[in-house]
């Protein structure tokens, strides 16, 4: 009889958190080791039903599925708020393009059209560019995009209490207007022209949490101290990785890890989807008030002098959108790369 391979990642129970004394308190334990070894792990028990998984899946599909024409439409490049579709080989890793196709997206917010003198961030603010080839994809992927952040507004609160601290201390900064940012995303298989092993880069997030849905597909590799390891997918999980914004509210306890994505092989690609959730954009990341036995055992947010990180919310956010995506920053944030030439 064929036993299943063991999963190279924690696994975890959301329900726990709301069970009994003992079950939630195991949770906390697991979260808190999980968080500070790896950095990643799979999650299950998040409530959200199989059907609007499928759907999700489904339907970004049709959407990759669409004449290039389509897709073009609403290419990101046209939008000041970096939200739309973005061609395989267009968004940057370090300097390297991704051989991966995708849509971004955000809440549906207005522009807040700032006046020059007000801080570039602000004009990330505004609304999404959605196909007009599918009406259906704009309800479903705002229907899953408020699911996915309930479960991660949850899982935030258990990051809290693993961390002994309130659970709703975190609130204030996500109130009203948190960063909800979502991406579809389809990697070509190697046998499409031009094509390279990096779908996407080594890298780490820069929110507080990822929620990553895998298709059948494998290729997300995360780095640890033995090496890279597979993360193959799991049905009815979620993929969660810690950002470095987390990483600089608990000093460095929780961590987050630097992962990439291969490109799949001939003949097959990849969908997924990824939720990045972060404080608004006018706040500062708290920095908690850990316990002398865990703040003993924080050594401090990592430093990379190539990203230097800020506090600032919308500047940190502002930075890696400008370096990811290098056209949208010419055609409308000129004068910022003039002013910092």
């Amino acid at each position: 009889m064929s036993t299943s391979p063991p999963l190279a990642l924690p696994l975890l129970d959301l329900s726990c958190f709301d069970a009994g004394p003992a079950e939630r308190a195991a949770f906390l334990d697991e979260l808190r080791r999980a968080a500070r070894d790896t950095g990643f792990f799979y999650l299950t028990g998040h409530g959200i039903p199989g059907h609007q998984v499928r759907q999700v899946i489904d339907e970004s599909r049709h959407f990759f599925a669409l004449p290039k024409a389509d897709k073009r439409a609403i290419d990101m490049v046209y939008s000041p708020h970096f939200r739309g579709y973005t061609a395989a080989g267009r968004e940057l890793t370090r300097g390297k393009p991704d051989w991966r196709e995708q849509l971004d997206l955000g809440a549906e917010r207005p522009a807040l059209n700032p006046p020059p003198e007000a801080p570039a961030w602000r004009r990330l603010q505004g609304p999404n560019q959605w196909p007009l080839a599918l009406p259906l994809l704009r309800p479903m992927l705002i229907a899953w995009q408020d699911a996915v952040t309930r479960v991660a507004i949850r899982l935030l609160r258990a990051f809290a209490a693993a961390l002994e601290q309130p659970e709703h201390i975190f609130d204030d900064a996500f109130a009203k207007a948190p960063i909800q940012h979502l991406k579809i995303i389809r990697y070509p298989g190697l046998d499409e022209p031009t094509s390279d092993e990096q779908g996407v880069g080594a890298h780490k997030d820069s929110g507080f949490l990822t929620l990553l849905l895998q298709d059948e597909q494998a290729g997300l590799e995360v780095e640890t101290a033995h090496g890279w390891i597979g993360v193959p997918p799991l049905p009815g999980s979620f993929v969660v990785n810690i950002g470095e914004s987390l990483e600089l509210a608990s000093n460095g306890y929780l961590r987050a890890t630097v992962h990439r994505v291969t490109s799949p092989p001939a003949g097959r690609d990849r969908l997924s989807v990824a939720f990045f959730l972060g404080p608004r954009l006018d706040t500062t990341v708290p920095l908690l008030p850990l316990p002398a036995h865990l703040a003993a055992e924080a050594p401090g947010p990592a430093t990379d002098p190539a990203n230097p990180l800020f506090y600032e919310v919308g500047w940190n956010t502002l930075k890696g959108r400008l370096r990811s995506h290098p056209d949208v920053a010419e055609r409308h944030y000129a004068d910022l790369l003039k002013a910092r030439a």
